[in-house]
């Protein structure tokens, strides 16, 4: 199949989307569509995708001109779209998500679950995957869930799969086996539409690129001629410049210290501290429980065993409202299920922490509110129309830096970022690397978790590494290289232990 989208434009009132862009995809190819958090890109694939309608411009399907009306126009067509947050049932099992809305029925209604079992069974074997039809999702990792997502497009007969930011949530321990699935896709004859912030992953994976910024198609050619250097460049539309000096630390008294805690399940024995103005990074790999540990540290998980300190006095924190009392922000990892409120719009949920601050005798001040949002917008170059759209009108990039505006006029003395940059362009990672470290010269104690070990070198004074639920060794200086975090991360013991 091949694909050609010529001379579109889409317009929002008067908010010019996309400007006279084209794209083209031909079956056995992987194609990357990149741009900053509000270029168009997804606007792009909703209209491939029979989401939303073009204004102006044509759309050929084998040199056919065709127009999609709905998404099961587009995939009748045989282009399947898997969104960035991942459409799967966690109570049923694999093979009955793959036939949700269209399972195989007999003449008197009953549901052929054996013949459901069995086609299931036959694409695995295609694709040379070792899965259980018969396992409930709720028990696969994230990048086997992300497979499910990938093989009922298949089922669907899907010609083209348009995949958004399919890594962006996944340790890089699973992004290997993702990558398996898609090049043999490849070989298949599958063409692939790849939506990344990960450059090194679309040198890495992809063939082509196209390059949209201010919803013009700026660049496209030859992956193997550019590097991320000049990725980055063209989307951005400059030279990106990066922090590589570490900053001048200027650590104060201890905000934060934690002795002995520990939930029996997930985390073990942990003692660390923080202090104020001090940038902390936790690292690991999948399992190695710094989630867990932090949300409970926020009263959003299970109560530990231990001690906590904050500020220099003993505290019980029994639930988030005694955290935010105390000042604790925590910014969580999966923003779509404890990030934002759906039916809440882009104000109301980049203020919900602070309502208290505005309110008075029961009554809130939303010239005050607008007022601070105001200036998160311009600090955090958040791209939105009206305060007043819903949220879920934002791309997942924006949405990010609304929660992440949430915390900063909350005004904390300790925030907690559970992978703050996922699904944020390059541009805007460094924006927010550089708010993290305002906010830690400011005197805030930042304790930053990351799968990312560039992510922790980049940012971060020092770092702990976790393995199994425990802390495996500190890094600092000239030993917080990817290398050792590596080495930790896979349960290597310290350099300090091993020269003791």
């Amino acid at each position: 199949m091949k694909i050609e989208m010529r001379g579109i434009f889409k317009s929002y009132d008067q908010n010019h989307v996309l400007k006279d862009v084209n794209f083209a995809i031909q079956g056995g190819e992987i194609t990357a569509l990149l741009g900053e958090n509000g270029a168009g890109k997804s606007t792009l694939m909703n209209i491939l995708g029979g989401v939303v309608q073009h204004d102006t411009g044509e759309i050929l399907i084998d040199d056919k001109l065709i127009h999609f009306q709905t998404p099961s126009d587009s995939l009748n067509a045989g282009i399947a779209f898997i969104h960035q947050e991942l459409n799967v049932i966690n109570d049923l099992p694999v093979f009955e998500n793959l036939f949700l809305g269209r399972e195989l029925r007999n003449k008197t209604g009953f549901l052929r679950m054996d013949h459901m079992r069995a086609e299931t069974q036959a694409l695995f074997d295609r694709l040379h995957l070792k899965l259980d039809p018969n396992t409930m999702v709720r028990d696969l990792d994230a990048s086997y869930k992300q497979i499910v997502e990938i093989c009922k497009a298949l089922l669907m007969n899907a010609s083209i799969i348009i995949m958004d930011e399919p890594t962006s949530s996944l340790p890089n321990t699973e992004v290997d086996r993702v990558f398996e699935i898609v090049e043999k896709l490849k070989q298949q004859g599958v063409g692939i539409i790849f939506i990344s912030h990960k450059l090194q992953e679309v040198i890495q994976i992809c063939n082509k690129y196209y390059i949209l910024r201010d919803g013009k198609m700026v660049a496209t050619g030859d992956v193997t001629q550019v590097n991320t250097s000049d990725l980055a460049r063209m989307m951005v539309g400059h030279e990106l410049v990066k922090n590589t000096t570490k900053r001048k630390i200027d650590i104060k008294h201890e905000m934060l210290r934690l002795k002995g805690l520990t939930d029996r399940i997930n985390f073990h024995n942990i003692d660390l501290a923080v202090h104020a103005g001090e940038i902390l990074g936790i690292n690991g790999l999948l399992g190695d429980g710094r989630s867990e540990l932090f949300l409970s540290v926020f009263g959003a998980g299970e109560k530990p065993i231990g001690e906590v300190f904050f500020d220099g006095q003993p505290i019980q924190i029994k639930d988030t409202t005694d955290a935010l009392k105390h000042q604790i922000g925590y910014l969580p990892r999966n923003r779509k299920e404890n990030g934002i409120i759906k039916d809440m719009n882009i104000l109301e949920n980049a203020s919900i922490v602070t309502f208290p601050h505005f309110a008075n005798f029961g009554f809130i001040n939303f010239s005050s509110h607008k007022a601070i949002f105001q200036e998160q917008i311009d600090q955090l170059r958040i791209k939105i129309e009206k305060g007043t759209d819903p949220i879920n009108s934002l791309s997942g990039g924006n949405q990010q830096k609304v929660v992440l505006a949430k915390w900063l006029s909350a005004k904390p003395k300790l925030l907690i970022l559970d992978n703050p940059t996922q699904g944020v362009d390059v541009g805007a990672k460094e924006e927010i690397y550089s708010i993290i470290d305002q906010l830690a010269e400011a005197g805030v104690a930042i304790i930053v978790l990351s799968s990312e070990a560039p992510e922790i070198i980049r940012v971060c004074d020092r770092a702990l590494v976790m393995y199994h639920g425990y802390i495996q060794g500190e890094l600092s200086g000239d030993t917080l290289t990817e290398h050792e975090i590596m080495r930790l991360a896979t349960g290597a013991t310290s350099l300090t232990m091993e020269t003791q």
